[in-house]
């Protein structure tokens, strides 16, 4: 035993388990019941799901700004706390192929997976497959296939053989009702991009061998591949602007203001689907209530004298579920602060969850990407955690064969891609991803403080350290 005490003494004399005592105290603010407080209100049926560009982003916009100007953090878009952008909301409007009066309806009899139009309808023809490599001219390719694997492939090879359009026959009835059934409705609903369609794009069609007999007027297997049919199809979009934005509150360092810290979380979400609000509490209130308790531990800290060295950006982003556009605004169009001095981004976006990979041990986080450009951020991660909260850290979504490819798929990724490393804190999926049944009491606060607390410390110690951040990788 006093072998065991002496060398715990020696560890922490030689700096590897010192606790730094401000970090300590300020983390403490960081509690269950203020986060809870905060998700019950951004969570509820009133923020309508948070969808981007609508009511309830909106609300959640404001109230986000309301925190931050109560805190007393600095608006860092000219006077402003809003990064205010437009998207392009594009929605499907008539879809059909057309003979004579005979008419086959998209999402009733096929699916239309393009952002290309025909405006107004177009008389094209169509060939079923070739196997040579001659040019397919301007027409429309018909192919059968046995899964729905590999279409985009497929479609793109075609495309560059010439083809204005691609039509997949699914040979498996029953996978194309289960398709049309599960994704038609999303394929369907409008969708938001940084930039507007891309209307030279292939239009792809997704069907079954009823649509396939119907174009041909005869089983599929009795045509012939290069065999042509002659038919009418119309595709167009309601294309629109879409106002939004991102939510900003910054604290200037004390010693190296220059050099800063970006803590993202989104706040939108999916808003409301078949008539039924998805709340987010999870995905990702979650992390947007962490973000703003985590601000609120800084500005305790710097009220007492104990301000970051370098300066924190708290930003929550929109535009997440629709294609980390809103991150995407601020790395690629608008960074209010020079990516070149930007020294890290934490990224939070689900953390108030337990998956099933875990039941019988819930002190965990999933943490993706710490190692990707500086191999500091991750020693340093590794010992903050050991140092202060002691949870189980699973790297399982960082392995760059995870086929879920996480990595790519939350905010992060746009500083990843600007050379900026980065930490994503993630409690993994759950039964209520992306589903109404997100809700606020399924969140297990205790372990969210805990985990809200580590990206504290964690940018406690990259905001105060004497050195920034090397990128080595």
């Amino acid at each position: 035993m006093r072998k065991i005490t002496y060398m715990m003494g020696l560890l922490v004399a030689c700096g590897l388990f010192s606790q730094d005592k401000a970090a300590l105290k300020f983390a403490k603010t960081i509690t269950g019941e203020d986060l809870k407080g905060h998700l019950s209100i951004l969570a509820s049926d009133e923020y309508e799901g948070r969808e981007t560009g609508k009511k309830g982003q909106k609300m959640a916009a404001e109230y986000i700004a309301n925190h931050f100007e109560t805190l007393g953090l600095e608006a860092p878009v000219e006077g402003s706390y809003f990064q205010k952008f437009n998207l392009s909301e594009s929605a499907i409007g008539s879809v059909y192929f057309r003979k004579g009066e005979d008419r086959k309806i998209g999402f009733e009899d096929f699916v239309y997976y393009s952002s290309a139009e025909t405006r107004g309808e177009e008389y094209v023809t169509i060939v079923k497959a070739k196997e040579d490599k001659e040019s397919y001219d301007g027409n429309y390719v018909l192919f059968e296939s046995e899964q729905l694997s590999g279409l985009q492939e497929k479609s793109q090879l075609a495309s560059e053989a010439g083809a204005a359009g691609v039509i997949v026959i699914l040979k498996d009835d029953a996978e194309f009702e289960s398709f049309i059934t599960r994704y038609g409705p999303y394929l369907k609903r409008p969708s938001l991009k940084s930039k507007a369609r891309d209307n030279e794009a292939t239009k792809l069609v997704i069907a079954d061998m009823k649509l396939a007999e119907w174009i041909y007027g005869k089983p599929l297997d009795e045509v012939s591949a290069g065999e042509t049919s002659q038919i009418i199809f119309n595709a167009d979009y309601l294309d629109k602007p879409i106002a939004t934005e991102n939510v900003l509150g910054y604290l200037e360092g004390t010693e190296l203001p220059d050099e800063v810290l970006v803590v993202t979380s989104h706040y939108d979400h999916v808003g409301i689907i078949d008539g039924e609000i998805h709340n987010g509490a999870d995905d990702d209130g979650s992390g947007t209530v962490s973000v703003l308790e985590i601000a609120e531990a800084f500005v305790e800290a710097a009220k007492k004298k104990k301000g970051p060295k370098r300066s924190i950006l708290f930003m929550t982003v929109t535009g997440e579920e629709k294609g980390l556009l809103g991150s995407k605004y601020y790395t690629d169009d608008n960074p209010i602060f020079p990516l070149e001095n930007t020294v890290a981004n934490l990224n939070i976006d689900m953390i108030g969850r337990v998956d099933d990979a875990h039941a019988k041990n819930p002190k965990y986080i999933y943490l993706i990407g710490s190692d990707k450009l500086s191999t500091e951020l991750h020693e340093l991660s590794e010992k903050v955690n050991k140092t202060y909260t002691n949870l189980e850290l699973d790297y399982t979504y960082n392995d760059e064969n995870d086929p879920n490819r996480f990595y790519y798929r939350s905010d992060h990724y746009n500083f990843a891609k600007n050379n900026v490393p980065i930490i994503f804190y993630f409690n993994g999926t759950h039964e209520d991803y992306h589903k109404p049944t997100d809700t606020v009491e399924k969140i297990a606060f205790e372990i969210m403080e805990k985990r809200a607390q580590l990206v504290f410390y964690t940018a406690w110690e990259i905001a105060n350290r004497k050195e920034r951040l090397k990128v080595d990788k």
